[in-house]
């Protein structure tokens, strides 16, 4: 199968990096055009929060994950890969599922942390819930010693 389109999903992490250059080297591969799409984790109980105070550490954080977002498109492009860059508000699972259907992207590329126990019980796992919302196929990237980085 040959991917056209790809919705790469990054945060500036080390799982992230991984998965931008994995990513990128499939989109070269195909030649397809990648989404790069940040993902700004906005729960009912932080927009609340957040706006009985100031806006200020939102700002902030926009800020920081916009310039995670344009680093990441500005590799793509070094690479001769044709990027552009998204931000989303809200829970990464159901943001990453929308994206890729708004968009019509025949891939989505992940990034993979391993997590304690606790912490998949307590915040779920991405790259499993979206199995079950996604209208095409999922790669989930691994840190690999061997790999180049991006």
């Amino acid at each position: 199968m040959v991917f056209r389109t790809m919705l790469l999903c990054y945060d500036g992490t080390r799982a992230g990096h991984t998965a931008l250059a994995q990513g990128a080297e499939l989109a070269a591969a195909c030649g397809a055009y990648v989404h790069l799409l940040a993902v700004i984790r906005v729960s009912a109980a932080s927009v609340v929060g957040e706006s009985m105070s100031t806006e200020a550490p939102f700002l902030a954080q926009r800020r920081h994950v916009e310039d995670i977002l344009h680093e990441g498109v500005a590799r793509l492009i070094e690479r001769g890969i044709k990027a552009e860059g998204h931000i989303a508000l809200g829970e990464p699972t159901e943001e990453i599922a929308r994206m890729a259907r708004d968009l019509r992207v025949d891939l989505v590329v992940l990034g993979h942390k391993t997590r304690s126990s606790f912490e998949r019980w307590w915040r779920g796992s991405v790259g499993v819930t979206l199995l079950d919302l996604s209208v095409c196929s999922i790669l989930v990237s691994i840190e690999n010693s061997n790999q180049d980085g991006l």
